[in-house]
């Protein structure tokens, strides 16, 4: 996803693979399997050139941070606990972001549509 974002154009495998190997020794089937379960998972879109496809990014790296997390703490057997860890990990700067997200969404109100609360 990082070199999809980066690019900010649709891809083929083959330059990702290119752009990978510049780092280490990575085979064509890894990446294009990679990529056909971001395909598959609707985190990129793609598109047929010929024996190939283009693939792009659905969303941004934020939004898919989110859905990243948003998953974890899902499927957790006590969410509460799993979020109390998970601030626990923060470091100083992103219990901060944390804190100014929280004042963003409490500006916006609540996710239902219904007044804010002592209005």
């Amino acid at each position: 996803m990082t070199r999809v974002w980066e690019w900010n154009r649709p891809v083929t495998v083959r330059e990702v693979l290119e752009d990978l190997q510049q780092e280490r020794s990575i085979a064509y089937t890894t990446v294009m399997t990679v990529m056909d379960n971001l395909y598959q998972k609707g985190w990129l879109r793609r598109e047929a050139e010929g024996r190939a496809y283009r693939y792009e990014a659905v969303s941004n790296r934020a939004a898919y941070s989110a859905a990243l997390m948003n998953e974890a703490w899902s499927v957790s057997d006590n969410p509460a606990a799993a979020l109390v860890a998970f601030f626990g990990m923060m470091s100083a700067e992103q219990r901060e972001a944390l804190r100014d997200a929280i004042r963003v969404v409490q500006l916006d109100g609540p996710a239902d549509g219904a007044p804010p609360a002592g209005r």
